[in-house]
């Protein structure tokens, strides 16, 4: 028998920034537990992307990533800004003149929110572009650029029908790898250990948690006399939760991203993510929608396809690496490893991308070799974290991150460090408990949130 003041199921990228935050708080005694190598199943392999652009029914989201980039940008500057932080910004652009007043909407309501104010362009040289490395001067809020001309004046590269553009700034990317391996090593330094193994048993006595069964490598279980449970398990949380007796009020969705080398330079390298707005169609030769309405495995590629594709530049300015995202197929699933792609995920992902820049047009003759990976977004019906104690005494969880793990982990772990200790709270922090579903104003409140600005 061995003990610990913390035991923490997952070194994920929640798991990680919680054991740096317990530790940071003082405690010592905090065991990770995890099956594979830290940060391996899915938090290596996100967009790597933040922002604090959450329009919705209320504040609470942005609050949450707001202060969770601080803590992003205070790791930047402690460490030489060895997670690589940048701050270029998303652009949110559409080609449908009845989508220029939603893009003024959101940005009105995000405004109100706390992501920052509003500005609008008319004149190319009253808009300023975000700084291709490392944070500047950055802006927060957001910029809205109307009109085609001017749009094609500022970012030749788009469709040159694009009728309106966002640029919403408190936004970029970073080194989720990077950020990882120093949260591990910071708690690793305070004394945090790290056990191969699976958590197969919580142990209760009093109806609290008395001890956390592993089993290791060898297949012989450890039992760990604890107080405090994290489950901090990503794509395995709903089978966590039933260990302690509860079914989570979640849901999976596959994600998946494509890369390959943008040899051509369509996508310049200081560029934004770049994010089109509207339903499409993805453009094929008469030819090939010929033979594509043959076959019922491939006429919905014919169909219409909702909004959504994304990209951007990856690694350094010299690296010709793109990627690409389009999932839009997100439909609940069971996580099962290793991820299935579905057929021709690559070539749709490239095609559609190829809506909102009509120069990747050029490899679709010759598609580079792609590599594909991805991972599942946990994530609850209105899209927000769970985050705080959970009805057995001693359980807590930290999840449902969905996609947005990466720039939500730091200010998730110190949110979850604070309920562990019993410290005060921010105002967000109710937002976020799993009790929230036990209110049945909130319950009333859920059809109001939409799909919580997920990409």
């Amino acid at each position: 028998m061995s003990s610990a003041e913390v035991v923490i199921c997952g070194a994920g990228i929640a798991g990680v920034a919680a054991a740096y935050f317990l530790t940071q708080k003082g405690l010592r005694e905090v065991v990770i537990v995890e099956q594979g190598d830290p940060l391996s199943l899915t938090s290596d392999k996100s967009t790597e992307a933040y922002r604090n652009w959450w329009p919705g029914p209320d504040g609470q989201m942005t609050a949450l990533m707001n202060h969770s980039l601080e803590l992003l940008e205070g790791i930047a500057q402690q460490t030489a800004n060895r997670i690589r932080l940048n701050r270029r910004g998303y652009l949110y652009a559409s080609g449908e003149a009845a989508q220029v007043e939603a893009l003024l909407q959101s940005a009105q309501t995000a405004a109100l929110q706390g992501a920052g104010p509003l500005r609008e362009h008319t004149q190319p040289h009253t808009y300023r572009p975000s700084p291709a490395e490392g944070l500047g001067a950055g802006l927060d809020g957001a910029d809205l650029i109307r009109g085609s001309a001017l749009i094609r004046r500022l970012f030749p590269y788009l469709n040159p029908q694009t009728q309106a553009v966002l640029h919403v700034r408190k936004a970029g990317w970073l080194s989720a790898q990077q950020l990882g391996i120093y949260l591990l090593e910071q708690a690793r330094t305070r004394g945090a250990r790290l056990l191969r193994g699976e958590v197969v048993g919580v142990e209760t006595q009093g109806g609290a948690v008395r001890s956390v069964q592993v089993r290791e490598g060898s297949g012989e279980v450890r039992s760990i006399e604890t107080s405090f449970f994290v489950a901090a398990a990503g794509p395995q949380q709903a089978a966590v939760g039933r260990l302690l007796g509860l079914e989570l009020p979640l849901l999976a969705e596959l994600h998946l991203k494509v890369s390959f080398g943008e040899t051509l330079g369509v996508v310049p390298r200081e560029a934004p993510m770049l994010i089109w707005q509207d339903p499409l169609r993805l453009p094929w030769s008469p030819e090939e929608r010929t033979l594509l309405a043959e076959e019922s495995a491939t006429c919905w590629l014919l169909e219409e396809l909702p909004g959504g594709a994304h990209c951007r530049p990856d690694g350094p300015p010299d690296s010709p690496t793109l990627i690409v995202l389009f999932n839009h197929h997100t439909q609940p699933v069971a996580p099962v490893f290793p991820l299935p792609i579905p057929p021709y995920y690559a070539e749709v992902a490239l095609r559609a991308m190829a809506v909102m820049l009509p120069g990747l047009e050029r490899y679709f003759n010759r598609v580079p070799r792609p590599y594909i990976d991805g991972g599942y977004y946990l994530k609850t019906q209105e899209n927000r974290p769970l985050i705080g104690p959970l009805p057995l005494k001693g359980a807590y969880i930290v999840g449902a991150l969905s996609g947005f793990g990466v720039m939500a982990a730091c200010a998730a772990g110190e949110l979850l460090a604070a309920h562990v200790l019993g410290e005060a709270l921010p105002g967000y922090a109710p937002a976020f408990l799993l009790s929230r579903y036990q209110d049945p104003a909130y319950l009333a409140r859920l059809a109001a949130f939409g799909d919580g600005a997920q990409l």
